[in-house]
């Protein structure tokens, strides 16, 4: 067994492919090949695609499969703190010796060939999976769904498209409609599809792929939907209405992501105890997630710190929802985004509720934005906005001014995982 660390391998792994993205399948398949095809030797699948929501859509998911007794394994993306967060095997993050020893067996499977960091790392999630004993497991699509590296099992037990919105336009198309046609890309024939509500063009491409692969479909506002009444989690299909406590994450999206759980969980035969575990056990770090240690505190002691790490219009747009039922209290922001965003969406629905914005480039990102130029488009947003050095200068900044704040960081994962790491 190799001495290495799981680090020095995934730095040795980044080096096998000259570009971060390139949606093809060919590589995968080959390096699957080469190690005995472990795509074919999984439990049950769950497959995940969407634009926003995947993450809480699955770890709600995996709340009521484990509050049902059940053992899972989840594979996500990106991680925040460390790698191994990507690979949770039968409920446990995998081992430093485990995850070593299954990237080196890829790595030396893969003869030095090209392939992307991400393709050989989930062909090692694959293969982890395939060899730990689970009840199911959950794959979460990295980008698009046709041609992800998690678009390898040919019969899951489910798959699931969460909402659709346009995001990553240099890799998946220029319309809602062609985003929606690589997502759907993970749908298979005869196999049931969860379809959370969609944008009309978006959901005539989704429709258009289920009719053609005859996949039975589970559609919201069709045959299921789910809702806030008076504080409470209010689920209906044609079994019947469950009324449940809400989401234990923050924000109206999250009553439609748990009611996507608990359509996967009733389709797969569970009861309303699995679904009020989906709402109510859940954790899902960097989704409004309220910070209660970690120096950025210890230099604020009486300010409320978040972190958020959703990065588009849409999740902008839930973002705001959030902000507005906390407490009244002036919200200043710590914004951080990468250069393939769309700032000024991102910008306009969080505007009114920020006091001001602290902008930073986010430390070891190549494809960071400036802060100078977020914080142009803050001010462009009508955001009282400059530039800070990093996040515990501009911490200083706003509690100079207001030692009670409220400081949200957000904008980017990739921000949020950095601020995670001296959290944790």
């Amino acid at each position: 067994m190799t001495t290495q660390s799981s680090d020095a391998i995934l730095e040795r792994m980044m080096a096998l492919h000259p570009k971060v993205m390139d949606l093809v399948l060919d590589r995968v398949w080959l390096l699957l090949d080469r190690l005995g095809n472990p795509q074919n030797d999984l439990p049950p699948v769950i497959h995940i695609a969407g634009t926003n929501g995947k993450g809480s859509t699955q770890a709600m998911i995996r709340a009521g499969l484990e509050g049902a007794g059940k053992t899972v394994h989840a594979y996500t993306s990106p991680h925040l703190a460390r790698f191994h967060e990507r690979i949770r095997l039968a409920g446990e993050l995998i081992s430093e010796e485990y995850l070593t020893e299954i990237l080196d067996e890829c790595y030396t499977a893969n003869k030095g060939e090209q392939i992307t960091y991400f393709e050989i790392t989930t062909v090692a999630a694959l293969l982890a999976f395939s060899r730990v004993k689970a009840d199911y497991c959950i794959l979460e699509v990295g980008l698009g769904g046709r041609l992800d590296a998690t678009n390898v099992v040919d019969k899951p037990a489910l798959t699931i498209i969460t909402p659709v919105s346009f995001d990553h336009p240099q890799f998946l198309g220029n319309t809602v409609a062609e985003i929606a046609g690589e997502k759907a890309g993970i749908l298979k024939k005869q196999i049931p599809a969860i379809i959370t509500r969609q944008p009309d063009d978006a959901m005539e491409v989704i429709e258009a792929k289920l009719d053609q692969l005859h996949a039975p479909a589970l559609i919201q506002g069709q045959h299921w939907d789910a809702f806030e009444e008076r504080g409470r989690l209010i689920y209906q299909d044609d079994r019947g209405l469950l009324d449940l406590p809400p989401p234990a994450l923050m924000g109206a999206h999250q009553f439609q992501n748990a009611g996507t759980a608990i359509t996967a969980l009733r389709h797969l035969g569970f009861d309303e105890d699995a679904c009020t575990a989906a709402a109510t056990q859940v954790t899902w770090p960097a989704r409004m997630q309220r910070l209660s240690s970690g120096p950025l505190l210890d230099r604020a002691p009486e300010a409320e710190f978040w972190l958020d790490g959703g990065h588009n219009a849409a999740c902008a747009e839930t973002l705001a929802e959030s902000l507005q039922r906390l407490p009244r209290r002036p919200t200043h922001l710590i914004c951080g985004l990468m250069n393939t965003k769309d700032v000024a969406g991102y910008m306009a629905p969080v505007a009114k509720h920020a006091a001001s914005l602290h902008a930073v480039s986010i430390p070891g990102e190549v494809n960071t934005l400036p802060a100078e130029d977020t914080a142009r488009a803050a001010t462009d947003a009508g955001i009282d906005a400059r530039a800070a050095k990093d996040a515990e200068t501009a911490t200083d900044l706003i509690i100079g001014q207001d030692p009670q704040a409220r400081i949200l960081i957000c904008g980017s994962l990739y921000l949020a995982g950095r601020i995670l790491q001296t959290h944790a």
